[in-house]
């Protein structure tokens, strides 16, 4: 893959909603998870679990104690991302896997446009009631803290990126230097 296939798969990757009734092949499912733990970690601790989600009913319950993954009832996969904190680093530095955890979820999202699926990030934690929701779903021992769903499948329309680029959003050396332009 050169330079401009990897930024425009970049630049593409957006939130899909809505998918087909196809499941996902077992390959692609591997390849997502690969991707996933190819991701930098704190020390290289590697502090995830992925709780792989392809059975209708656990699907269905997901909206239950997370409100904005309804998705989840037409979509036939989901990856849960999670922190494993037997896996953390100590003291404050354990909090590192949340970075972590979202370095890998990124990468999963990015081998998901890749493979031509759609996929959409709903947050779990830190809302209680929800990560401790999908612990209660899937049976996860305490140590395992879902950090997100996603949900994923082949898209029912191809949508398209937007343009997120803004400057405003960027200082060089100090706060209030605007850079000129870097395109």
């Amino acid at each position: 893959m050169n330079q401009k296939e990897i930024f425009d798969n970049i630049m593409s990757r957006t939130s899909v909603r809505n998918f087909l009734d196809q499941p996902v092949e077992s390959e692609k499912v591997e390849m997502l998870l690969h991707a996933a733990m190819a991701a930098p970690s704190a020390c290289n601790k590697q502090p995830w679990h992925f709780a792989v989600i392809d059975d209708r009913k656990l699907l269905d319950q997901i909206p239950h104690f997370s409100p904005y993954a309804s998705m989840a009832k037409e979509a036939p996969l989901a990856i849960v991302v999670c922190g494993d904190l037997n896996k953390t680093l100590e003291g404050t530095e354990q909090e590192f896997w949340i970075q972590d955890c979202s370095a890998a979820t990124e990468n999963l999202l990015l081998m998901v446009n890749a493979l031509d699926l759609g996929a959409v990030w709903t947050a779990l934690y830190p809302l209680e009631e929800r990560y401790r929701g999908m612990q209660e779903l899937l049976a996860l021992p305490s140590n395992l803290i879902p950090l997100n769903t996603i949900v994923i499948g082949y898209p029912k329309k191809k949508t398209t990126a937007k343009d997120k680029w803004d400057e405003a959003n960027i200082s060089l050396n100090g706060y209030n230097h605007q850079p000129k332009s870097f395109l």
